[in-house]
């Protein structure tokens, strides 16, 4: 995973993305990050984000310990900002249908022993992880990855938002990572059956998680 060839997304790329998210994140708003020392130093691991806010993906992408690599649906990748996302290693994907490419680059991702970002509920909405896909469960079995689950908490005052679909600037987002788990059952099994099965534990250790970080952070 060293170039941003069709082979796969940049890792270097992606800790390229990593600095300028750090820079980003810290200038717009006051992130802060609870947990990181849970996410394994090495090794394929998938980030299970929430998806309240636009601003999501880049804060985890910027407060990371590792380079993150998140699939971002192809509409984003208009212009100037598309080849900038693809050059800090980023995957697009068409949520209209099963995206082989966009698989096939996730899975080059976890097989190099890299960082994948997932928002598990497809889109941006209330952020409480109640509609996962089964996308998820897919990714961290086959590519013998744990999930690591991730919170992402911001400010639900509306008061000082520029842009409504964002936390108001300067306000306090806290990030807060949790324990790494297993998402099959040992088998390996990758049949809709197991993968079903797979999806309903993945949900409850991700709503115990989003629980227990708002007791943390008071959110």
């Amino acid at each position: 995973m060293t170039s941003g060839s069709p082979a796969g997304p940049s890792e270097r790329g992606a800790e390229i993305g990593r600095r300028i998210g750090v820079g980003l994140m810290y200038g717009l708003w006051k992130p802060r990050v609870l947990g990181a020392w849970r996410v394994p130093a090495s090794g394929p691991v998938v980030f299970a984000v929430n998806h309240a806010h636009n601003v999501d993906g880049p804060m985890v992408m910027g407060v990371a310990p590792r380079p993150t690599h998140f699939l971002i649906k192809q509409e984003a990748f208009v212009g100037p900002l598309g080849t900038f996302l693809e050059g800090i290693g980023q995957v697009k994907v068409d949520r209209s249908g099963a995206d082989r490419t966009a698989i096939t680059r996730a899975l080059d991702v976890l097989a190099a022993g890299g960082a994948l970002g997932i928002f598990p509920e497809g889109t941006r909405g209330a952020g409480d992880f109640a509609s996962l896909r089964a996308g998820l469960a897919y990714f961290a079995v086959r590519g013998g990855a744990p999930i690591v689950p991730v919170a992402v908490l911001g400010s639900t005052d509306r008061r000082g938002r520029l842009i409504k679909k964002l936390p108001p600037l300067r306000s306090r987002v806290d990030v807060v990572f949790g324990d790494p788990f297993e998402a099959g059952d040992g088998s390996g099994r990758r049949t809709r059956t197991a993968l079903d099965a797979a999806t309903v534990r993945i949900q409850e250790r991700l709503t115990a998680h989003l629980a227990d970080a708002r007791r943390l952070t008071g959110r």
